[in-house]
């Protein structure tokens, strides 16, 4: 790759690229430049670059996106059962209380 357009660095120069990567110098730009190792970017090989299990990142969020909209329509789901069970148990009750009014003898004064 690299070795193409450089030459390896020299042994106080070769600390130059960190965890692991590999030093060249190009001398056309007098610069030096780091060939990294799987896992790591940047300019000296000094960022992290997580591995993704997954080849079909989008497929995952999709999958995602779906669980998460499934969630939310449960909840809201779960809302309406309670809010209709309230007003019927409201109903049922305003219906015993009116009831036992109509059947209860009001006593003679």
């Amino acid at each position: 790759m690299m070795a193409e357009h450089g030459s390896p660095c020299d042994a106080q120069e070769a600390t130059y690229c960190m965890n692991g990567g590999t030093c060249y110098k190009i001398h056309s730009m007098n610069t030096l430049s780091c060939v990294c190792n799987d896992n790591y970017k940047g300019s000296r090989c000094e960022q992290f670059q997580l591995f993704s299990s997954s080849s079909k990142a989008g497929e995952a969020g999709l999958i995602a996106a779906v669980i998460i909209v499934a969630l939310l329509i449960l909840v809201v789901l779960v809302f309406v059962i309670y809010y209709v069970r309230k007003m019927l148990k409201a109903k049922r009750q305003s219906q015993q209380k009116n009831q036992q009014q109509y059947w209860r003898v009001k006593p003679r004064v």
